[in-house]
């Protein structure tokens, strides 16, 4: 079992959804970002999602558009990622970590380097914004074969015939853009989850993971009702700009008691239809 699915069947066990906050690599730098990881770890994280510093991130908002170009400006690379996580895991070996960027970055590397290394490394898995469904096999295939999950999009606006082929060769959890525009925005509502979740559970038995506009403990515990995981991202890059790092700290803390303390809501987050 991977490390992802795991920790998604602990916390099945234990009636709760997970954590997700994201770390910009390298943003402000190596040191900070290493900081970080092993902070939320400490702090209730139960995955971590790195991101991976790219020029041009076209599903990103201005935060962590800013963050990618302080990132680069301080030598980040796709190399350097991957150290980054190895120096990650010569101290912890169970918090899952999830790469999220673009392919550009992975084609140069090269699509079977990069995962053999990522895997030794200890990546656990992969979401790539850009690669469609239909080109999805330029990395599924050397994903698999080092078993990385490869972690798939879906948005409000995927139909429900697409939502198979769209989900086909994936594994981990799935990654519901909650919303229609780009990271760092508004939030989806109560009543746009009781209406998406379901939808989504009768075409997968992955766990469901919910971002894009997540803020606060308040907000991440909805999210926790419906679904198998809250994303966090954008206002903890927000913070760590304007504060340090014990305070980015603080929020995931307060963000892991959101979630620990929401109500169940179970018809959305009960066990998924047969596909």
């Amino acid at each position: 079992m991977s490390r992802i699915a795991g920790t998604f069947a602990a916390l099945r066990e234990a009636g709760r959804a997970a954590l997700i906050p994201f770390v910009e690599a390298f943003d402000p730098d190596r040191a900070s970002t290493l900081e970080l990881l092993t902070g939320m770890a400490e702090h209730g994280a139960d995955i971590i999602e790195i991101g991976v510093p790219f020029t041009d991130p076209m599903a990103d908002g201005p935060t962590i558009q800013a963050a990618g170009r302080r990132a680069l400006a301080a030598g980040a690379s796709l190399h350097g990622v991957l150290d980054i996580v190895r120096t990650f895991r010569s101290t912890n070996d169970h918090t899952p970590l999830v790469l999220m960027g673009y392919l550009n970055p992975i084609l140069s590397y090269g699509v079977d380097a990069f995962a053999r290394d990522a895997a030794a490394s200890g990546v656990d898995g992969l979401i790539v914004v850009d690669l469609p469904t239909e080109e999805c096999d330029l990395l599924l295939p050397a994903a698999e074969a080092h078993r990385l999950d490869v972690i798939r999009l879906i948005a409000p606006t995927t139909s429900d015939a697409r939502l198979p082929k769209v989900l086909a060769g994936s594994s981990g959890f799935v990654y519901y853009v909650s919303i229609t525009g780009i990271t760092g925005t508004r939030t989806a509502t109560a009543e746009d989850l009781a209406r998406d979740i379901p939808r989504i559970r009768r075409a997968t038995e992955l766990p469901i993971a919910v971002g894009f506009g997540v803020r606060t403990p308040e907000q991440a515990a909805v999210i926790a009702s419906y679904a198998d995981a809250a994303i966090v991202a954008s206002a903890l890059i927000e913070k760590l700009c304007q504060t340090d790092i014990a305070t980015v700290l603080a929020d995931v803390a307060a963000l892991a008691a959101g979630i620990r303390g929401a109500a169940k809501i179970p018809a959305a987050r009960g066990a998924p239809a047969s596909v």
